[in-house]
């Protein structure tokens, strides 16, 4: 068998293989003749039918086969040799797959990048702690109660957090515009649901009344041809009403699946999911953070199989959570893999370089810290020892949290080595999502 490799471009490889005709010769005779011991055939006895036959009627079938066999011994032994990780499925063309004449394909594919990485150590993370006060409590409590609020009408002037029910026309210049008209819209007065000026314009208003709004539209609008454009809406008022807050009940505890049917019990067990979502979400804000700062310091060529590989993973993700039971038969290329291309680069180079920190630092996965994380997760389960014994006896399951762990404790490891700052914010701003970093840096600038 003679090899020879070429680089293509970055990460491509081509890899030429020539097998010597005699070595397919003999795999085609030595098929052949299993074939020839249990063929079937009209007019021979199970087993007798002659070789020549046998040739004949399937030889174009099993060479095909013996050279895809071919193809997967020589190919395997090729890139051991050479040392190659294919990062992709190879692309096969046959140079010459004539009978009697040596066999030679050519392999295309990609490869992982050789990644060398950087000290850790100079690396800056701020780490944000925060605590569930009782103010943030009884917050949460009153958002509790305004989702289950019920709505009355009432005769008198609209205030900040009543709800109008509403028609309106809006014109820019005298000409009405696609979007601008509704009949029997609901609006909650202070929601910020419509452009500035609008809901302002309506405080004081009573059923019955019509009022003239003038308003901008935003610059940053998303509609490209209203963006701040002045507009006129002419708005009436069909009815007012105002929120009244569910009260703190049995009836009202156990809407949200609680146990406990007392005020104390329900405080209890709300601040503990408050406290359950602040230690994720900070914990998933740091490790954002630290995969971002490694990202930033190892500058790796990223193979762009696995770019694109990533990008139909969360096309397939953005349909099932937008479209639902709706997903099935929807083509996945219509959303542009733009949408999705840097998260998509960002996603596959944390992964290589975790894999590499995990290879470099011989990082094995931690049992006890496996099954601390499954309690948790089981703990918010009616059934905790159901779910432990689930996920114990599930590979696949208990594969995905032993990643997870494995993710953790990658973290630790270059947290110990980086320049870590602890900084206190307040709850709100914890459970807040991270800010993509472009914003982030113009937000600064400004």
């Amino acid at each position: 068998m003679q090899v020879s490799v070429e680089t293509t471009s970055g990460l491509e490889r081509q890899v030429t293989i020539t097998v010597p005709a005699e070595r397919i010769d003999q795999d085609v005779q030595k098929r052949v003749q299993q074939t020839a011991r249990t063929a079937r055939l009209d007019g021979f006895r199970p087993g007798k039918v002659p070789v020549k036959v046998v040739k004949n009627r399937y030889g174009k079938g099993i060479r095909e086969e013996v050279l895809n066999q071919v193809i997967q011994e020589t190919l395997f032994k090729a890139t051991t040799d050479e040392k190659l990780q294919p990062a992709n499925s190879p692309s096969i063309e046959f140079k010459n797959d004539k009978e009697g004449e040596d066999f030679q394909y050519v392999a295309t594919f990609e490869v992982y990048p050789e990644i060398a990485l950087a000290d850790y150590s100079s690396v800056e993370i701020e780490k944000q702690t925060a605590a569930v006060k009782d103010e943030d409590l009884d917050q949460m409590i009153e958002t509790l109660r305004k989702q289950q609020a019920s709505w009355d009408v009432v005769e008198r002037a609209a205030e900040d957090g009543d709800r109008l029910n509403i028609d309106f026309a809006g014109t820019i210049d005298g000409e009405a515009f696609d979007g601008g008209k509704g009949e029997g819209m609901d609006l909650v007065l202070g929601s910020s649901t419509m452009i500035p000026g609008f809901e302002a314009g309506l405080v004081g208003a009573s059923a019955g009344d019509e009022r003239e709004l003038d308003v901008t539209f935003p610059e940053d609008y998303h509609a490209e041809e209203l963006k701040g454009k002045a507009a006129k809406f002419a708005v009436k008022v069909n009815s007012v009403s105002a929120q009244t807050l569910a009260e703190l009940n049995e009836e009202f505890f156990a809407k949200f699946g609680m146990e406990e049917n007392t005020l104390d019990g329900f405080k209890a067990e709300v601040r503990k999911n408050m406290e359950r979502e602040l230690t994720n979400t900070l914990k998933m804000k740091l490790k954002d953070q630290v995969f971002r700062e490694l990202v930033k310091l190892n500058a790796i060529e990223i193979p762009g199989s696995l770019i694109d590989n990533e990008i139909d993973n969360l096309r397939r993700q953005a349909v099932q959570q937008f479209a639902g039971p709706n997903a099935e038969g929807f083509d996945l290329n219509m959303l542009p893999k733009e949408m999705f291309e840097e998260q998509a680069k960002s996603r596959v180079s944390v992964g290589l370089l975790v894999q590499e920190f995990i290879k470099a630092n011989e990082v094995k996965v931690d049992d006890e810290r496996v099954q601390e994380t499954i309690k948790e997760l089981a703990d918010t389960y009616q059934e905790p020892q159901q779910v432990i014994d689930w996920y114990n006896s599930n590979q696949d399951m208990l594969n995905q949290i032993q990643s997870l762990v494995m993710e953790d404790q990658v973290v630790d490891q270059l947290l110990a080595s980086a320049k870590v700052t602890e900084v206190e914010v307040s709850y709100e701003d914890a459970i807040k999502p991270a800010q993509p970093e472009a914003e982030a840096e113009e937000d600064a600038a400004e």
